[in-house]
Parts: structure tokens; C-alpha cells; sequence
């Protein structure tokens, strides 16, 4: 079997991180792109691109055969309807296991999922993500397969970040729910580390990781605050926004999605992740299994993610 890697999402924000990261291994990429994304494609990234979409059984065949392993970054995050979210996060899954499984040698599979899988009540996404996770475990015919559960992941070029933290260089924050809350994070490079590391020491199978930048118990907003008020070296202004309001706009900016056919992000749905009270994650397991150990510290990251996102205000200002 040649040492070939499939990646699934490889022009998206977690995926696109990874092929470069791979790049400088002896991995050879193979990438999944839908048609209307070839203009994303890293023109930096030597790899090989299978011309397609987790809807075409003959397109995945293409893109797994004779693969040593599978990433499969891809997924939905945005929706009106529980099948929008499923399409996706469920059905391609399946059809990509189903690809992979139909192999000799079957390649060792990564899928990687969400925390909010964890929560599958709160949302049609985290449903979505939980009920991947089971399509992959139930239809693994034998491969041999593993899931890693990031939190929240930022870095430079995350698009469902941006609009927070371009708040935040301008000296405001809203803060919607209990100020207790609280959550793990990544930084999008050290996922991809945490990848590289599974692939090359993993030895278990069949199992979830929890993973995050090492800050055990994990982070208040108001610690996420204080790290850029000190980075741009002026206050933030923290505006507590009551959910019962952010709740309405969600409902309205859901109706409106539907009128107009776009797909939201503030849905209801994703009102009560925002404000669910424990997004925190355990690196315990990933690190006794293969020594990966996270780099990049939040102070450090978000330093990174802010002089990217100075660039995109100031360029949105001419």
C-alpha cells in the first residue's frame, strides 16, 4: 500500500491547515473538491485532487482506493432543517466509510467530529455530528477507525470566529448567558499536530478523543477577553446581551433564512450551544496514546488570529 492520505475538507478552514501541515511529511495527499471549490484549492500543496462530492459513490471510490488512511474534515455547520445538517454530517459520512470499507487493506479512518456531539439535544448540528459518529462505528465492517472531538477551533482564516474577535479589536464584546461558563479551545495548527501524531503513533482504535490547547478546566469569556484587551492594549467593553433577546434574533434570522434560502448560523440551535454551561474537554487519553502534547498557548494564538483579522478590518475599510 502506497503512503497515500485522503482529506476530505481540504479547502475548508481545519482542513486546508492539515494538507499544508502534511505537506512537509512523506504523506502523499489525495483531496476531495466539490466542483464550485477548485478555485480554493492551496495552489502551494502538491496533491492529488479527486473531482467530486460525499454524494457520489464513484468520486469517493476514486479517492479512497489504495489509501493508507482517510481524515475526513468535512462537514456542515450551517442550517435551516434537520436534514440540511444530516446531508452532510450523517449521509457522507456513511457513503465515505462505505468507500473506505469496500478497500484491501482497509486504511486506518479519522473522522473528526465536534464537542458538541457530547450534547446531541442541543441542536441539529450537534445531532448531526453524534449521529455520524455512530454511521462510522456501525458500518466500520472491521476498519479500523478513530474520532477526535475538538471545542471550539480558531485560528487565521476561520470565518465563525472573525465576526467576534473583529468585535473585540474594536473594544466592544457581547456576552450572552452566565458568566461561569465555560470552555476548552484549539489552535487550528495544534489540531493538525494532534493528527499527524495520530497517524504516526496511534496504536488504539475504535474510540473518541477530547482535545484542547492544554489549559485544563478549560476558559471563562472573560479570560478570552482579558487576553486581547491585553494584546491590543486597551480595555474591551463587555455589553451582556439578555438570551431571551439573542433567542428572538435567532427565531427571526430563521424565518428570514427560509424567506431568502440562505443558510443561517444563529439559529435557535445554536443559541443554546453558545450557552450551554460546560464546554470543556480532557486531553488525557490522546496524550498517554501518542505524546501529543499542544504548542500554541491562547495568549499566543489569539495573537496570530488578531493580526490576521487587523489585516481583514483594515482591508474592509477602503
Amino acid at each position: 500500500m502506497s503512503r497515500t492520505i485522503v482529506i476530505t475538507g481540504a479547502t475548508g478552514f481545519i482542513g486546508s491547515v492539515l494538507a499544508r501541515r502534511l505537506a512537509s511529511t512523506d504523506w502523499q495527499i489525495r483531496a476531495l473538491v466539490r466542483p464550485t471549490s477548485i478555485h480554493k484549492q492551496p495552489s502551494e500543496i502538491a496533491s492529488e485532487w479527486i473531482t467530486g462530492d460525499l454524494e457520489d459513490m464513484g468520486s469517493l471510490r476514486r479517492l479512497v482506493g489504495g489509501a493508507e488512511a482517510v481524515v475526513h474534515c468535512a462537514g456542515t455547520v450551517r442550517g435551516i432543517h434537520q436534514l440540511n445538517f444530516e446531508r452532510t454530517n450523517v449521509d457522507g459520512v456513511a457513503r465515505l466509510v462505505r468507500a473506505a470499507t469496500e478497500q484491501h487493506p482497509k486504511p486506518r479512518f479519522l473522522l473528526i467530529s465536534s464537542l458538541a456531539a457530547r450534547e446531541p439535544d442541543l441542536s441539529y448540528y450537534a445531532a448531526s455530528k453524534r449521529k455520524g459518529e455512530k454511521a462510522l462505528a456501525s458500518k466500520s465492517g472491521g476498519m479500523p477507525w478513530v474520532i477526535f472531538r475538538p471545542p471550539v477551533v480558531y485560528g487565521p482564516g476561520d470565518r465563525e470566529m472573525l465576526p467576534l474577535f473583529q468585535w473585540m479589536q474594536r473594544g466592544i464584546t457581547p456576552i450572552i448567558g452566565s458568566d461561569k461558563s465555560r470552555i476548552s479551545l484549539l489552535y487550528v495548527t495544534d489540531l493538525a499536530e494532534a493528527i499527524v501524531y495520530w497517524l504516526h503513533r496511534g496504536k488504539r482504535s475504535l474510540c473518541f478523543y477530547e482535545l484542547h490547547d492544554g489549559h485544563t478546566g478549560g476558559y471563562m469569556w472573560q479570560d478570552v477577553i482579558d487576553a486581547v484587551a491585553r494584546l491590543n492594549g486597551r480595555p474591551i467593553y463587555r455589553v451582556k446581551i439578555p438570551v431571551s433577546f439573542v433567542k428572538l434574533v435567532a427565531s427571526l434570522n430563521l424565518m428570514a433564512a427560509r424567506v431568502f434560502g440562505r443558510a443561517p448560523m444563529l439559529t435557535p440551535g445554536k443559541v443554546r450551544e453558545l450557552t450551554h454551561p460546560n464546554w470543556i474537554c480532557d486531553n488525557t487519553a490522546l496524550n498517554s496514546d501518542t505524546g501529543w502534547t499542544p504548542k500554541v498557548t491562547l495568549e499566543e494564538g489569539l495573537r496570530r488570529t488578531l493580526r490576521q483579522n487587523d489585516i481583514v478590518i483594515r482591508t474592509a475599510k477602503f
